[in-house]
């Protein structure tokens, strides 16, 4: 299953109301650490079908990035059943990413 681009219109539908765990990429254009976790988010939607994996550009989407107290990027956070279940900040590895899942 490939990303999906979550906004404030989705957000509700996508990331609130999954049955599924919903891992949540906070990024922007211009930050190259989101640039060298993209690729790695992109094989774990592939990968991991039990759960969604969706992008927030923070610059697009501001209300989110503020709701979530998103100060720095790239921010990886894991919500279940609607609450926030773990977060990761910074460019790490797909390792790491896979555990913060389990958390």
């Amino acid at each position: 299953m490939a990303t999906i681009t979550i906004t404030e219109d989705n957000f509700d539908a996508e990331v609130i109301a999954s049955d599924k765990p919903v891992l949540l990429d906070f990024w922007a254009s211009w930050c190259g650490p989101c640039q060298m976790v993209s690729p790695t988010m992109e094989e774990i939607s592939n990968e991991v079908l039990s759960i969604k994996v969706g992008k927030i550009n923070v610059d697009e989407q501001p209300v989110l990035a503020a709701k979530y107290g998103v100060m720095s990027i790239p921010t990886i956070m894991v919500i279940k059943n609607g609450e926030v279940a773990n977060s990761l900040v910074g460019a790490w590895p797909k390792e790491n990413i896979l555990q913060a899942l389990q958390g």
